[in-house]
């Protein structure tokens, strides 16, 4: 361990408190980007992002407009050329806190309460974006950087990225480097450091059906018109049989097949059914046959429903039969698969299964490829040594459920593979009340960082 590491970590250790409130102002922020009330909220929130780049001493700040909200950038660029570039990836964006009655204290005045830190955007992800800019801060007291680094902080993850590839495309030469540090990941338990290589993609709709021009009185007209909320639901329920799979025409043909070396060490992970149960509280684990539960999270495509509306939802009774209904739909995708093919997949499936009753109309929202990275590169094995280092274990590997838009785009504008890193865990409620992030955990994530940062410029 080089003596600027060793000073680092001391200075990380003496300045815990202080790393502490830098997250909880961080936290006081509703940077809620799909909500157009907190427009204001997101500026404050870039420029506050801003302010902590030129505070690490960080040149070429700036706030960059998009069509959404901004991105901020910096950079730091003093290493020789032969040490390696890195652009360390963020968003500064939240999901929106409702339910608010569920929240033990308010969403966005950070809590303490015993290990954790309770807030939205505590653990998803501005816990994470503190964690690199204190290990910077910590290896700059000590010395000059090894290696050359820049920012990308984004304000839109949390709706799908959709004007961040616009702004990589033409900002290639700012952007360019030699990987990306994505530090929007996270361990599967305090104790278990993790590498995540893979994350699925995502495909999101908006399915509405209609049938009658207005609401009607079930009584007088039940029997006779089609119910749109009944043709919804029997559409959905058809989307899957019973062995879990998904009946969309051709909807596994671009899947990749899983090499049996990968389920190997995928089987190390120790998230079996009982992992899963504890988590979410389900009584029985459902899925598609053949595969464990770690398989069906990272390597197998989903279709799920993420909302249903129709009719009347308030207390009492009200006889309805409604005009109109409507269900949010969205696909995690896999290597291979892509947006625009599953949704033509979903088209042939209405125009194949939907009665002619009713209208329907698609409206797609969202859309990301699923990503994957190769395990042996040095950007990988450098984060494997820091981590083993900090936490005293051999990390494990896993491939994540969830979906990180920005890594495809660098794959495909930049030409750089992403690192994912990150220290959440799966208990921390992301997109839920109640988010938190474990301060012990996210206190060892930046000497996890320090350390890696070092291995980088040194090796």
């Amino acid at each position: 361990m080089s003596n600027q590491v060793t000073t680092a970590l001391a200075y990380a250790e003496k300045n815990r408190e202080n790393n502490l409130q830098v997250l909880k102002e961080f936290i006081s922020m509703p940077s809620i980007s799909t909500d157009p009330s907190a427009r204001k909220d997101i500026a404050r929130t870039a420029e506050w992002v801003a302010g902590q780049l030129r505070n690490l001493g960080m040149e070429a700040v700036q706030i960059y407009p998009t069509a959404g909200h901004p991105v901020v950038y910096g950079h730091s660029l003093h290493a020789s050329a032969d040490k390696p570039t890195v652009l360390i990836y963020g968003h500064y964006d939240v999901q929106p806190p409702e339910p608010l009655d569920l929240w033990e204290s308010p969403p966005f005045e950070a809590t303490v309460r015993g290990d954790n830190l309770y807030g939205r955007g505590a653990s998803d992800m501005k816990g994470q974006i503190v964690v690199a800019l204190k290990a910077v801060e910590a290896l700059t007291s000590a010395g000059d950087l090894d290696l050359n680094i820049k920012f990308i902080i984004e304000g839109e993850e949390e709706i799908g990225s959709p004007n961040l590839d616009q702004f990589i495309e033409s900002h290639t030469d700012l952007l360019a480097s030699d990987f990306a540090i994505n530090m929007d990941g996270g361990i599967i338990g305090p104790d278990i450091p993790t590498i995540t290589y893979g994350l699925r993609g995502l495909a999101y709709f908006e399915l509405r059906v209609a049938g009658p021009d207005h609401d009607l009185h079930s009584g007088l007209f039940g029997g006779v018109v089609h119910n749109p909320a009944q043709v919804l639901c029997e559409l959905i329920a058809g989307m899957h049989d019973d062995r879990g799979r998904i009946t969309l025409p051709g909807y596994y043909d671009s899947v990749r097949r899983l090499e049996e070396t990968e389920r190997a060490e995928l089987a190390r992970l120790p998230m079996d059914e009982d992992f899963f149960r504890d988590q979410t509280g389900a009584p029985v684990l459902y899925g598609e046959e053949g595969y464990s539960p770690v398989e069906r999270i990272g390597t197998r495509p989903t279709l799920e429903v993420n909302g249903l509306i129709s009719g009347f939802t308030g207390e009492g009774s009200k006889t309805v039969l409604p005009a109109k209904a409507m269900a949010k739909i969205s696909m995690r995708l896999v290597p291979d698969q892509h947006p625009d093919e599953v949704h033509k997949q979903l088209l042939v499936y209405l125009e194949n299964n939907a009665p002619p009753t009713v209208q329907w109309e698609v409206e797609p929202l969202a859309g990301a490829p699923a990503s994957i990275a190769r395990r042996d590169i040095p950007g990988v094995t450098a984060l494997s040594h820091a981590l083993e280092e900090t936490w005293g274990v051999r990390p494990v590997f896993r491939r994540e459920g969830g979906s990180v838009p920005v890594v495809g785009q660098m794959q495909d504008i930049l030409g750089i593979e992403s690192v994912l890193t990150g220290f959440g865990l799966p208990d921390d409620n992301l997109h839920a009340p109640n988010e938190k992030i474990h301060l012990p955990t996210f206190y060892r994530g930046i000497d996890a960082i320090i350390r890696y940062l070092d291995i980088l410029g040194n090796s």
